[in-house]
């Protein structure tokens, strides 16, 4: 599932997937996420793991790495 979360964040961003080969690195802190790459990242989480995220209830702490986001999904599905 890292894998997929890493290509997601390189599609939303711009990036290389190798870029989130870390999987505990904050894409917040370290500047690899913002707000626009941030909504374009959990639409395609959503298609991809056909899970529903309320954007209302979004948290950036519990989504800050891919270790979270891959937890989060698991619990989404």
């Amino acid at each position: 599932m890292q894998e997929q979360i890493q290509e997601l964040l390189a599609q939303a961003t711009g990036r290389d997937a190798s870029d989130f080969a870390d999987p505990t690195m904050n894409l917040y802190t370290d500047g690899m996420l913002d707000s626009m790459a941030t909504v374009q990242f959990l639409l395609s989480l959503q298609d991809e793991f056909d899970i529903q995220v309320p954007v209302s209830e979004f948290d950036r702490d519990a989504w800050s790495t891919i270790e979270k986001i891959e937890e989060r999904v698991k619990e989404l599905q």
